[in-house]
Parts: C-alpha cells; sequence; structure tokens
C-alpha cells in the first residue's frame, strides 16, 4: 500500500473510533491526557485531516519545503511541557472544533474523508503546511506520514479514555510509525538507550518517549 492508501485507511479507523457511542457518552469528561477533556481530544484527532483537503487545493506557496524530521527539529514542540502556549493551543483548538458536539464531529470527519477519498490519490506529492507552523513546507506524502503517527497515538488516547480497547491499525502503518517515533526519539536520547529498551531488559532506560 502508498503512504496515500495507508493515510486513508488510518483516517477510517479514527473515524469508527469516534463515532464509538463510549465516546459519546464520555464527551464532557475528562481524557488520558493532563488538562485535555475526551471531546477536546476527539476534536484533536479529528484535525488530523479536517484542514487537509484545503491544504491540498490550495495553491503552492513560496515557503522552502523542508523534510519531516527538519521540521520537527524546528518546531521544538516534542520539548514543551503540557503547561506551554504551543500546547494549550493545540487543546483549545480540539475543544474549539467539538464546541457543536460529537455527531457534528463525525459528520464533518466524514465530509472531509470522502473528499481526500477523491484528491488524495492524484494530489501532486508537493508542499503542504499547516496555519500554525513557521516559514516552510513538508511535501504532501512527508506529512501523512506525520498524521499517521498522530492517528495511532491519539486514538490510543482516546480508546484508554473512555474505556475502549484501542483499535488495530495495519502492520505497514505501525511500521511507519515506529520507524518516525524512533527517529524522533534518537533526537533526545542516546542511540544505545533505544537499542537496549528494544533488546536487554535488565539494562533497559526508564525512558525512551520521543516527546
Amino acid at each position: 500500500m502508498t503512504i496515500r492508501e495507508d493515510f486513508l485507511a488510518s483516517a477510517r479507523i479514527a473515524l469508527d473510533l469516534l463515532r464509538h457511542e463510549q465516546v459519546a457518552k464520555h464527551w464532557d469528561e475528562p481524557s488520558a491526557l493532563p488538562e485535555f477533556g475526551v471531546s477536546g481530544l476527539a476534536g484533536h484527532l479529528a484535525y488530523q485531516a479536517l484542514p487537509l483537503p484545503g491544504m491540498v487545493e490550495a495553491p503552492q506557496g513560496d515557503e522552502p519545503v523542508v523534510s519531516l524530521m527538519e521540521h520537527y527539529a524546528r518546531a521544538k514542540w516534542t520539548d514543551l511541557d503540557v503547561d506551554s502556549e504551543f500546547h494549550t493551543r493545540i487543546r483549545a483548538g480540539g475543544e474549539k472544533l467539538a464546541a457543536e458536539g460529537h455527531q457534528d464531529l463525525c459528520r464533518r470527519f466524514e465530509e472531509a474523508l470522502h473528499s481526500l477519498e477523491k484528491s488524495l490519490p492524484h494530489s501532486e506529492n508537493r508542499g503542504v503546511r499547516m496555519p500554525h507552523w513557521g516559514p516552510w513546507a513538508v511535501p504532501l506524502d512527508e506529512y501523512l506520514v506525520s498524521r499517521l503517527m498522530e492517528f495511532v497515538v491519539h486514538s490510543d488516547d482516546l480508546a484508554v479514555s473512555v474505556g475502549i480497547d484501542t483499535p488495530e491499525f495495519p502492520r505497514e502503518v505501525n511500521e511507519t510509525v515506529i520507524d518516525l517515533l524512533t527517529r524522533m526519539a534518537l533526537n533526545k536520547h542516546k542511540a544505545i538507550d533505544l537499542v537496549r529498551a528494544l533488546s536487554r531488559k535488565e539494562r533497559a532506560p526508564r525512558d525512551i518517549t520521543a516527546f
């Protein structure tokens, strides 16, 4: 499968999770993430797809196009704590997207996914960017890799928050996400710490998280 097919499949899994009755039941309760409500977390999960139709359709800007890893290096959000302005803005954005309720968010996610099923297979692999990024873009296919990571990580967060099993993503999606998280973790930890975590439980470090 291509990265675009992986993205569409993962988006569908995330949407199915979002539609679960337990998400609606716990909508106004706290989530498993500090300072994040279930509704805001659901909004953030949906946000991994919602802006993309507009990003794909928009004319390409004149900002430089950098690799995904260079984007993360420039953004520096992985080093910020939960009370930072960046993370506060992320939570507020998720809550704003979810403000009209569970059914409305599911409907808009479905509409975005239908649009992407038509446009993504034929889209040029050109630079795309989020509005809140710095003055740079990332190639579309690399951007989709980052969205796979967001879908997998936050689907687990949302499932745990409402007491249901975390959905299973295709193996190739998990391989892509684990590869990205490993490369991100190497920016924060010594390589031998990751090697030991994966091969030597008696010498495994307590923390090899990517962010």
